[in-house]
């Protein structure tokens, strides 16, 4: 915590969907108090219609890239799995790292029969608002966490 903020990942199978939206609206909701990041236990690449529902919100993601744990600091104080493949992957975290587990459907998955990018965004906009609820209690949770 060397800038006096707590380090919260997010870690989801691919790192291209439901990581990226909670880093960004972690970042956007608590600019001063958390340091946000996102990792995948595999690299998928930004998925363009998670840029684009978050950009729908007011939230640029586009900067944002698709990581893997390795290329993040080693220590954080919470992580975060937003899927359950994550969180069975998850791998061990030394130190003080308190782990919880919160899923979301995977957009992608739930838009595998859109006809069209219109239907498929819907999929994704609902994600995006779940995350951006869990996340409005965010701080309730993680001081929770440590009792």
């Amino acid at each position: 915590m060397s800038n006096g903020k707590l380090k919260i990942l997010f870690l989801c199978t691919g790192n291209s969907c439901r990581s990226q939206m909670a880093e960004g609206w972690g970042r956007h909701l608590y600019p001063n108090q958390y340091e946000f990041f996102s990792a995948g236990i595999e690299k998928h690449g930004l998925n363009p219609l998670a840029v684009k529902v978050m950009a729908e919100a007011g939230i640029d993601i586009s900067g944002q890239h698709s990581k893997l744990l390795s290329e993040l600091p080693t220590t954080f104080d919470y992580v975060i799995t937003v899927c359950d493949h994550a969180n069975e992957q998850c791998p061990f975290f030394p130190g003080k790292a308190i782990k919880l587990h919160r899923e979301f459907p995977d957009p992608p998955r739930l838009a595998q029969a859109a006809a069209s990018e219109e239907e498929a965004l819907v999929h994704y906009r609902a994600v995006r608002d779940a995350i951006r609820e869990y996340l409005t209690n965010l701080p309730a949770d993680l001081a929770h966490s440590r009792t």
